[in-house]
C-alpha cells in the first residue's frame, strides 16, 4: 500500500460518516468505524458476509423493492464504472433489543455508491450511507400533526425542501429507468439485427437476439470486432467501419455477401444483408461509436437468383421449342403439300410435343420416364395391342422431348401403314439399361401380324427426325429394318451425356 493509499485509509478510518467497501460478489471488504458503529456490529461480523445476507431489509412491505434498489445500484456500478445514487432508501437494519433479540428497526439512508478502478476494472465499490431516519421521521410528524405553513418552515428548518427534491430526482430517475428499459427491450426484440460498437476498435457495448442468431450466438461482448469475428477479415466490412468512425458518414450495403462461421468448426456460410453503419455522437460532436442496423436477406436474394434462373431457364426452352415446331412444320409441309392434310399432320405433331411438356411440368422439368412417355403417345391405339415392357427409366428433358417426337411418328406410321393399320396388328416394345457404370438404354419397337413391311422409296419426315433426333440430340444409334414380317426399330442410347440443354 502506497502512503497516499495509506492516508486515505486513516482518514475514512477517522471520518464520522459511515462508509464500507464490497467486491464484485457483494461481500464486505471494509468497512469504518462509523458504519459499524451505526449499524451496531463488529467487524468480524461482516467482513467477508454477502451484503444481503448481512441486511436483507426485513419483513416490511418496502423490504423487497428497498432490497432490489440497492443491489441494483451496486450491480451498476460494476457494469459501467459509474457513480449512482440513491437519495432516499427506506431500508430496515437489525439491532439488539431489550431482551439482547434481534429486532428490525426501519431506517431511512441517502446512499452514495463510487466506483474504485484497478487496471481499467471497477475492484470495489465504496458506499457511503447518511442515516435521514430522524429527518424523515420527523417530516412524516408534521404532515400528521402540523398545519401547512408550519410544515413548510418545519421541512426549511430539518431539510424538507432537500429531501422533497431528492425525492423528485428520484422519481425521475425511476421513470427514466422504466423507459430506458423499454427501450432495451425494444432493442433486443427488434427483428432485424442491431449492436452498438464503440471506440476505434468498434468494441461490441450491445447486440440484440437477432445479431447473436445471425452470428451464432457467440460471446463478443466487450470485445473488438476482429477478435469476435476474424472470419469477417479481408470481407470489407472493418474497412467500412474504420471509414464511418473516421468520417462521420453513414455506410449503407444492400445485398452484401458476407460468410460467417455459425456453427464452432464448421465450414464458412454465405450470408446476404442489408445494413447500415450510423456514426453515434458524443456531447463535443465527436464520432464516440458506430450504430449497427439491418436484416438477413438471404432467402430473398436466393428466392430472386432462383426466379432469374427460372426465367432463363424459360427462354431457353421457349427458344428451343420455337425451334422445334419450326422444323416440324417446314418437314411436314415438304411431305404434305396439301393444306389440309398439313395441318392434320402439323396439330398432330404439336400435339406430341405438348403432351411430352406436360409430363415434364408434372416433374418441375427434372425429367420423365421413358414407359410414361410411351402410354402418353400410344394410348390411342389401345393399350392391348400396345405391350410396353422395361423398368422405370428416367429421361433428362431434353432426351424426353426428343424420344416423345420419336415416339409419336413410330406409332402415327404403324397405324398408317404398319402393324397398327390391320385389325390383329401389335406393337411390342422392350427397353432395358445396360453398363451401369455409363447406362445405355436399349429400346425395341416391334411391329407383328400386320402387312408386310416396305422400305419407302424416299425418306419422309418421320424417318428423317427419328434418325437426326436419336443421332444428333440424343447421341445415340438406331437400326430401322423393314421386314417381311414387321417393321421393326432398336435403339440404342446414353443416358448420361453431361448437361442436356
Amino acid at each position: 500500500m502506497t502512503a497516499i493509499e495509506t492516508d486515505l485509509a486513516a482518514a475514512l478510518d477517522a471520518s464520522p460518516n459511515a462508509y464500507f467497501l464490497v467486491g464484485p460478489e457483494l461481500k464486505f471488504v471494509w468497512a469504518n468505524p462509523a458504519y459499524l458503529a451505526v449499524t451496531q456490529r463488529t467487524a468480524a461480523d461482516l467482513i467477508g458476509t454477502p451484503v444481503f445476507e448481512a441486511f436483507d431489509a426485513g419483513p416490511g412491505i418496502e423490504a423487497p423493492e428497498s432490497t432490489r434498489r440497492l443491489r441494483a445500484s451496486f450491480e451498476k456500478v460494476f457494469v459501467s464504472g459509474v457513480r449512482n445514487d440513491i437519495p432516499v432508501l427506506p431500508y430496515a437494519i437489525p439491532v439488539p433489543g431489550a431482551d439482547g433479540a434481534l429486532v428490525y428497526e426501519d431506517r431511512y439512508w441517502s446512499v452514495i455508491h463510487t466506483p474504485l478502478m484497478r487496471d481499467g476494472v471497477v475492484a470495489h465499490v465504496l458506499q457511503y450511507a447518511i442515516d435521514i431516519t430522524e429527518l424523515e421521521n420527523l417530516r412524516r410528524s408534521a404532515i400528521q400533526g402540523a398545519a401547512a405553513p408550519a410544515l413548510h418552515a418545519i421541512d426549511a428548518i430539518v431539510g424538507g425542501a432537500l429531501l422533497s427534491g431528492a425525492r423528485s430526482v428520484q422519481a425521475d430517475n425511476a421513470r427514466l429507468e422504466t423507459e430506458r428499459q423499454g427501450l432495451m427491450d425494444l432493442f433486443m426484440q427488434a427483428p432485424g439485427f442491431v449492436a452498438v460498437l464503440t471506440g476505434p476498435d468498434h468494441v461490441f457495448q450491445i447486440h440484440n437476439s437477432a445479431y447473436a442468431q445471425l452470428i451464432g450466438h457467440r460471446d463478443i461482448s466487450g470485445k473488438p470486432v476482429s477478435e469476435a469475428l476474424p472470419e469477417v477479415q479481408g470481407q470489407g466490412f472493418f474497412e467500412f467501419l474504420s471509414t464511418v468512425y473516421a468520417t462521420g458518414e453513414p455506410y449503407e450495403g444492400r445485398a452484401s455477401r458476407i460468410q460467417l462461421q455459425r456453427t464452432p468448426g464448421a465450414p464458412l456460410e454465405s450470408r446476404f444483408l442489408d445494413f447500415i453503419y450510423q456514426p453515434i455522437r458524443d456531447a463535443q460532436g465527436a464520432v464516440a461509436g458506430i450504430f449497427v442496423q439491418g436484416h438477413d436477406v438471404t432467402e430473398t436474394v436466393r428466392s430472386a437468383e432462383r426466379q432469374k434462373l427460372m426465367i432463363d431457364e424459360l427462354n431457353h426452352r421457349v427458344k428451343n421449342t420455337l425451334a422445334t415446331v419450326q422444323s416440324i412444320a417446314m418437314q411436314t409441309a415438304r411431305s404434305h403439300p396439301d393444306p389440309a392434310t398439313f395441318a392434320e399432320s402439323f396439330q398432330a405433331r404439336l400435339m406430341a410435343l405438348s403432351h411430352t411438356h406436360n409430363l415434364l411440368t408434372r416433374s418441375h422439368w427434372e425429367g420423365a420416364d421413358v414407359g410414361a412417355i410411351l402410354e402418353h403417345e400410344t394410348e390411342a391405339h389401345g393399350s392391348h395391342r400396345v405391350s410396353l415392357n422395361g423398368p422405370p427409366v428416367a429421361l433428362e428433358p431434353a432426351a424426353a422431348l426428343s424420344l416423345g417426337m420419336i415416339f409419336h411418328e413410330l406409332a402415327t406410321n404403324a397405324a398408317k401403314y404398319g402393324a397398327l393399320s390391320a385389325p390383329e396388328g401389335r406393337v411390342l416394345v422392350d427397353w432395358a439399361v445396360s453398363d451401369q457404370t455409363r447406362p445405355v438404354l436399349n429400346l425395341t419397337w416391334r411391329e407383328i401380324d400386320g402387312p408386310p413391311a416396305v422400305e419407302p422409296v424416299r425418306k419422309g419426315f418421320g424417318s428423317r427426325l427419328i434418325e437426326r433426333n436419336v443421332r444428333h440430340d440424343l447421341a445415340g444409334e438406331v437400326k430401322l429394318d423393314y421386314a417381311s414380317v414387321g417393321f421393326s426399330a432398336e435403339f440404342s442410347i446414353p443416358l448420361v451425356r453431361g448437361k442436356q440443354s
